[in-house]
């Protein structure tokens, strides 16, 4: 049902945001203090854009197919970004993150995961906005 689709929105939305909330408390136990700032900001703001999204959802005219493409885009986008964003922090990447890094890259290994999430959830958002533009193309029926 939709009102179960949006509560579950809703639900990750807050759930990232709490991250972010718990991610800001340790910015300065992290290698980065700076990635850990980013990743707690990061996952305020994806958090906010998905409850944004959750609260909107019955606006959305989007098939069955398209509205589930919509859920799993946004958390899995949400939470990449954040992951990544912590990830970055505890590494101390700068591959990826050249602005917030020290300048002192992390093993190849971290810095290709750090990339792949940072990357994938950033290519993942801009496709769910994109749904969300279109879903908001006309009135839900």
């Amino acid at each position: 049902r939709m009102t179960d689709v949006k509560r579950r929105v809703l639900w990750h939305g807050t759930l990232l945001v709490l991250l972010g909330l718990a991610t800001g408390g340790f910015v300065q136990s992290f290698v980065t203090p700076r990635l850990a700032l980013a990743a707690h900001v990061g996952g305020i703001m994806n958090g906010t854009l998905i409850m944004a999204v959750g609260a909107a959802w019955s606006e959305l005219a989007l098939s069955p197919s398209l509205a589930r493409g919509l859920f799993w885009s946004l958390v899995y986008s949400g939470y990449a970004n954040w992951l990544g964003l912590v990830l970055a922090a505890t590494f101390g990447t700068t591959s990826t993150t050249p602005l917030l890094g020290d300048g002192t890259p992390a093993l190849p290994w971290q810095e290709q995961v750090v990339a792949f999430c940072l990357v994938s959830g950033a290519v993942v958002t801009l496709g769910a906005v994109g749904l969300v533009l279109f879903g908001l193309r006309r009135r839900p029926r």
